[in-house]
């Protein structure tokens, strides 16, 4: 299989495309065989070989019918599963599910995809059977996934090929400990198959839709449970209030910033177990677990959805946890111009504190 795909596209870079029609809807087959970057000395001993596995992805391109599918160059959106054995028997195999997108660059031959959906962990931590695998603390965890490939469709037929890289992120975002996750860097090849003759004619340019750059104001409540970094802990509420400015300066994008305030009962718990399991380090049991923070922030407009990253600093800090500096990631859904849904990983670094699911208005 390996060596028909490689044979595929070789071929591919001196016969070229043998027809230019592209057909409404394509399956793609990816191998992938990478490695997985030391990002926290704790995983050192879960990395022993290189993971591998297949990526199956159903994509339906856009035709330029709307005005955002032109604007962003004719993408695809689509469906995609994996399989990832992670070449230990700590960590066992995963299975993801992912909703993605794929945008097009230098004459539609680089693609970037864009996923975002969850995995199954097939050897989860287990206090008493797997207690080595503190990276997956939970068998249902939170994954996006990025490839960047060369593709070159109709190379035989209704068959083409692509190649590049692939990126996995795995975590549960500290719904349950442990939770140091794992990330999956890889060298992927496969083939696409167009699924259907009907060839897909690209519409001329909409009538462009003038854009509002009036400031807008957002509030937003988040909220979800998370735990201590305790393993064995019990999991406990949070809620976070955000409100913030927003300016849009294109069709595509807009800048933010704003004041969240947070309320973890986690950390909370926290800080009394500190105070009593670590005499030598001592601290105060009723210190205030709340937390004030400033941030800027960035949106990136695609249809009805948008993707959201956010950097801010603790304003209000009244008790040391993992640094002052946090990040925010993550997708909103707007149900109408005013009411958005957003799914979020609040982290610090690469440590994340929470999956945060919140409702929002937009003034």
């Amino acid at each position: 299989m390996q060596r028909l795909l490689l044979w595929c596209f070789i071929v591919s870079c001196f016969v070229g495309s043998s027809q230019n029609k592209s057909s409404s809807t394509y399956l793609d087959i990816n191998y992938f065989k990478g490695t997985i970057p030391l990002h926290n000395t704790d995983i050192l001993h879960l990395i022993q070989g290189h993971p591998e596995g297949v990526i199956v992805g159903w994509n339906h391109r856009t035709n330029g019918k709307k005005d955002w599918e032109h604007r962003y160059n004719y993408p695809d959106f689509g469906a995609s599963f994996m399989y990832q054995d992670l070449k230990n028997e700590v960590l066992g195999s995963t299975f993801g599910f992912y909703g993605h997108f794929n945008f097009y660059f230098l004459k539609r031959r680089l693609m970037l995809r864009v996923g975002q959906g969850f995995v199954v962990a097939t050897n989860p931590y287990d206090k008493t059977s797997n207690p080595k695998n503190i990276a997956f603390g939970s068998k249902l965890l939170g994954s996006p996934y990025l490839m960047l490939n060369y593709k070159k469709p109709n190379v035989l037929g209704p068959i083409g090929i692509q190649s590049g890289l692939v990126f996995f992120h795995t975590s549960n975002g500290s719904f349950k400990a442990p939770n140091t996750s794992v990330n999956t860097i890889a060298f992927n090849i496969g083939i696409n198959y167009d699924l259907d003759t009907k060839e897909i004619i690209y519409e001329a340019p909409p009538e462009m839709a003038e854009v509002s750059k009036a400031l807008n104001y957002n509030f937003v409540l988040r909220s979800g449970i998370n735990q201590t970094d305790v393993v064995g802990s019990k999991q406990y509420p949070f809620y976070t209030f955000s409100a913030y400015a927003e300016k849009r300066f294109n069709f595509f994008s807009a800048l933010q910033f704003g004041v969240d305030a947070f309320f973890s009962y986690a950390l909370k718990e926290e800080i009394k177990y500190r105070s009593v399991a670590f005499p030598e380090e001592p601290s105060d049991p009723n210190a205030d677990y709340k937390r004030i923070g400033g941030f800027l922030g960035y949106e990136l407009f695609i249809n009805k959805w948008s993707v959201v990253a956010q950097t801010g600093y603790y304003l209000y800090y009244p008790f040391d946890y993992e640094g002052r500096i946090y990040n925010r990631l993550g997708l909103k859904y707007y149900f109408s111009k005013q009411w958005f849904g957003a799914f979020t990983i609040k982290s610090h670094i690469a440590n994340a504190e929470a999956l945060e699911f919140g409702i929002g208005i937009r003034l």
